[in-house]
């Protein structure tokens, strides 16, 4: 998927954000909020560690929004993410009426990494962003960063570059 020139910043930045997480011993996934002009409003990483395996930063931001934004700010937004949602951010998202997400990887190519990796399975099933929440926009992968992603969750189940 092609991503405006303009958005590749934020892009750039969840892969940053998703590093930090792998850095405080969380799995590598990061997320920004930007509202309908660009502007950044939030962002958040992974923050699972804690024993909070809800703390996904998605949802962290869709709970952000709720509380900072009014209804037309929230559909002029847009996410994006390292990662596609999981069900349970997809629904926040929908619930809070935010705009578009753009993510780096899907949810397909992690289930393909965390099988080639071993990964025991998830105990929630990874659905698409829209089976969850079908009236969202939904952009990606954007494969010119999704190595990048791919790298980061490689070094947190195996300890390895």
């Amino acid at each position: 998927m092609a991503v405006k020139d303009a958005e590749l910043p934020h892009l750039r930045r969840c892969v940053e954000l998703a590093a930090e997480a792998l850095a405080a011993g969380d799995e590598p996934f990061g997320s920004v909020l930007a509202g309908g002009d660009g502007t950044v409003l939030a962002e958040d990483r992974n923050r699972i560690a804690s024993g909070d395996s809800t703390r996904h930063p998605e949802f962290e931001l869709a709970r952000w929004a709720a509380a900072h934004l009014g209804p037309d700010e929230r559909a002029a937004a847009t996410v994006y993410t390292s990662g596609e949602h999981c069900p349970m951010c997809a629904a926040a998202h929908a619930w809070v009426g935010l705009g578009r997400v753009v993510y780096v990887a899907s949810s397909h190519q992690l289930l393909t990494w965390h099988t080639e990796l071993g990964v025991p399975a998830s105990p929630v099933r990874a659905l698409p962003i829209q089976e969850i929440a079908p009236d969202v926009t939904v952009e990606g992968p954007v494969p010119d960063l999704t190595e990048d992603i791919h790298a980061l969750h490689v070094r947190f189940h195996t300890g390895r570059a």
